[in-house]
This record gives structure tokens, sequence and C-alpha cells, in this order.
């Protein structure tokens, strides 16, 4: 361990979620001290919130493999690593027998929301003699803990993203929190009330999205007067649908296969190149602006627009975070939406994580910034080999292994792209004319009557031939069939990232 502070001082982790405890499993394999510092009252808080939910990994995914050797010792009934889990199953079957081991409970404190960190006796100005510093991670009582390092993995379910097209929150968003659910309302359980017979919007292109329209499509085959409508800032939707067929996760590829369904049956409104601009009150209900004026009326609004960390509780130590995600640089460049599109990553460990401060590693959700990719196999992985590094056992620390199931998007973009060419040859058209074409068909369709008005609208827009128009989107589906949504869309740009979360 870097820097000359006792070792017995414990390595303090941040956040008691599936990453925290697995960090945990692994300190303590290593032979280390370390403390596990929760806000809550209760492990995996943030879970608890999707607890509804059924994740789309198995449970071989979803275990890591030091807390798998701590459980089995102690005579664990470990469940189907083949079976999907819900929220609720991954802490009562997993998460809370794990917290309950001894050598992990009574390294637990709860009720403790770390709110600052700094070096002992020196600021963030300081260098001299910096690394020989234990750390101080000040709680909101006011207690001061020493730590030899500092593992967060505190995650980022407490700072969603706002509803904003830009970034920032949209105008009237504060004021209208309690017409606002943010990701994974429980529309099935707790929250149906809210939802049922009524008419929800729900903003993003991620899974979570995903998970909530195919919820509030099961609510309203039993409830009638439950409309839904789906507005997503980009042009295209292709991205949400996912690898489907080619996803080496079964259950990932049906969601967007599902979404799909939806969109084609008509049982949800898809609203595209809706950037929300402001929102405001219309009697008991909610009227969502875009940027270009276009309004959707509805009951309640489903925010799944992203998740973004919050380093504010480490301020005063010295980190240096990729200007675009927020995260550590060298992880940007492995994991950034706007140049990767498979939702896979690189094998990446403590090197990958490390801060210009020594022994400061986030980690987990946390580690990604606004990368929405992130799986707990990840996590896991990430948390060993910093265990490993912080032991001194270096080797062990850089052998870093990563097996993430593929999403077949990659493969799916490949197919689309090379239909746009195919197509665009065929009509002796420049090779970008159909993508073109899809994407502003998708943004003229809120306001068309239908499909093919819409590509008509479109063809005037880009000044294509209305026939060869026409004619390119009956191409997207069987001969001699009108082109529908998701014909256009195939062709279209992808626009934002997935959650794999």
């Amino acid at each position: 361990m870097a820097g000359g502070q006792p070792q017995d001082l414990p390595v303090v982790i941040i956040g008691a979620g599936p990453v925290g405890l697995a960090a945990a499993a692994h300190l303590h394999e290593q032979g280390m001290a370390f403390l596990v510092l929760e806000a809550g009252t209760e492990i995996a808080a943030s879970v608890r919130q999707w607890a509804h939910v059924v994740l789309f990994s198995p449970w071989r995914y979803n275990i890591d493999a030091a807390a798998r050797r701590l459980l089995d010792a102690a005579g664990w009934a470990a469940p189907d690593d083949e079976a999907l889990p819900t929220g609720a199953q991954l802490v009562e079957d997993y998460l809370q027998p794990l917290a309950k081991l001894p050598v992990i409970a009574a390294y637990l404190r709860f009720g403790a929301r770390v709110v600052a960190m700094s070096r002992v006796a020196v600021d963030r100005v300081r260098t001299d003699g910096r690394v020989d510093q234990p750390f101080i991670v000040r709680l909101a009582d006011g207690t001061d803990v020493t730590a030899s390092a500092v593992i967060d993995a505190s995650g980022t379910w407490r700072t969603p993203n706002p509803l904003g097209l830009n970034g920032l929150p949209a105008h009237g968003e504060a004021e209208l929190a309690d017409l606002i659910d943010h990701a994974l309302p429980d529309v099935l359980g707790a929250d149906r009330d809210a939802h049922a017979g009524r008419h929800t919007v729900v903003v993003g292109a991620g899974h979570s999205a995903a998970n909530t329209l195919l919820d509030l499509a099961r609510l309203a085959d039993v409830t009638p007067g439950t409309r839904i409508t789906w507005a997503v800032r980009g042009g295209s939707v292709q991205r949400a649908f996912g690898g489907e067929d080619a996803d080496e996760l079964p259950a990932r590829g049906a969601l967007g296969s599902g979404l799909r369904a939806l969109v084609d049956t008509g049982k949800v409104t898809l609203v595209a190149a809706f950037g929300v601009h402001t929102v405001r009150r219309n009697g008991g209900g909610i009227d969502v602006v875009a940027a270009d004026g276009r309004t959707i009326t509805a009951d309640r609004v489903a925010s799944a627009t992203g998740f973004r960390p919050d380093h504010g509780i480490a301020a005063e130590l010295r980190l240096d975070l990729d200007p675009i995600l927020g995260c550590t640089r060298t992880l940007a460049d492995l994991i950034d939406p706007n140049e990767h599109s498979c939702g896979t990553v690189e094998p990446h460990g403590y090197r990958e994580l490390s801060q210009p401060e020594p022994n400061y590693y986030a980690v987990g959700m946390k580690s990604y910034g606004r990368a929405p990719t992130f799986l707990m196999a990840t996590g896991y992985e990430q948390v060993r080999s910093i265990a490993a590094a912080l032991a001194g056992d270096f080797d062990a620390a850089d052998d870093v292994q990563l097996d993430l199931p593929e999403t077949g998007v990659c493969g799916s973009n490949l197919a689309a792209e090379a239909a746009s060419r195919d197509i665009a040859a065929r009509f002796r058209l420049e090779e970008d004319v159909p993508a073109k074409l899809a994407a502003a068909t998708m943004a003229l369709l809120p306001t068309s009557a239908s499909t093919s008005d819409a590509v008509r609208a479109a063809t005037a827009e880009i000044n294509l031939d209305p026939e060869i128009a026409l004619r390119i989107a009956t191409l997207t589906e069987q001969p001699g069939a009108l082109p529908s949504v998701t014909g256009l869309i195939s062709l279209a740009p992808a626009a934002g990232g997935a959650c794999c979360s």
C-alpha cells in the first residue's frame, strides 16, 4: 500500500450494496482490516428501491467469487446459477446472508453517511508528505473515521439525471416533483394506483425505460384507460431494442424484442426526437414540452434518463476525472458511449481506477460516471483487483479477468449500416440518404397522421424524390407492405446509450 500510514488502520468502504460488500469479502480474504459505512439503516438501500425488477443477468453473474467462498463455507444454500433473480431476491437470498456473516457483520456501520474526505493534517494543496498521511472520512454526525484507503461504492442511484435535454433540469421540474417518478417505479405494485387508468409518459431509452414500459403495458392489459407514451431524445430507438435474439443474455434481448412489439402494435406511442425543455402543471396532470414546442399532456412522467456520479464528498482529494463522463480518464477511453455501442468493456482493475490521490478508488456504478453500460460482474472484478493491490499482490491485481455476455448490439448496428448502403446503391443515392430519411421521418412522426405522411414530409425536408422515398421505406418491410415505425428506424443512426445495470 502506498504511503507510510499505520497498516492497522482499516480500508473504509462507502456503501453496503453488492459491490461494497464484495469489496469487504475480498479484503477479508486478503487479511486486511476494513470498515463498511452505510448511510441507510440496512444494506443494499438502493437495490431495495427496485426490488420488483427482474435482473436480465442470471445468478452466476451476480454473485461475487470471494463472497461465494465465504457463504459456501458457512453452509449457504446457493440459488440456481441460471435463474434470474429480482432485486428483492438479490437482497434476501444473497446480500443479507453475506452481510450477516460474522466476518462482515462486525465491520458494518449503519446510519453512517459520509459527507467529506481528506488526509490527516493536510488539505488538497499540500504535497509534501501527503501520501504518508491517513485518510479522514467525516460522517454527517461529525464523527471522523481514519482510514488507510477508501473504496467508494456509494453508487449513483441517489443522483439521477434530470429530464432536461441539455443535462440541466427541465424548467419546472423541481416544482412538479410530485408528478415525476424517477427510474423504475413499481407500476404493478406499490405505485400501481398512480398509473392505473392514467396516461404515463416514459422519458429515456435504456433498460430502465424498457422495464417500465413493459410493466405499464401489462398494467394496461388489465386496467382500461391506461395509456403509455414513450418519449426519446434521439431520432432513432434502434439501440433501445438492443441485440434481441443476438444477445447472449436472453432476458436482456427479450427486453428489446418486447419493446419493439409494443411499438409495432401501438400499445406504446413512440415520440422520437423529443428533448424535454419544460414541464408545467395542467390541472391534476402535467404538460411535457419539447424544445421545439411539441407538447405531451399526461397524468404522470417516469424519468428514466440515467444517472450521474456525485464526487462532492471527495472535493478535498486529488481526482483526475474525465471531463465528459466523470470517471477516471483511463477508464473513459474504454466505456465512452460516444465511441462504444456494444455494451461491453475491456477488463480493467486498480490501474484504470487509480487517481492522483493514492489508495482512493471509486468503484461499481460510480466508477462508470455517466456511462450507462455497467454490470455487477464488472464491479466485482474491480474490487478483487483493488483488494489485491492494497495487499501488495500486484501480480494478482494485474491479472484482471472479465467475461461479460455480448449484447449483440454491434452486429445489429453493422447490419443496419449495410442495409442503408445497399439501398443507397440501388437508387444511386449518397450513402447517408436512407439514414437521413429515417431520422427525419422519426422526428416528424409525432405530428403526422400516418407513417406514410411522415415519410412524405421528411422527403421534402431532405429534398428527395417522393416516389424513391416511399420505395425506400417499403423496402425495409415485407414486399408490398406500408412502412412501419420500426422498419424505418432500423436505418436511422443510433442515439444514446442503453443502461445495463
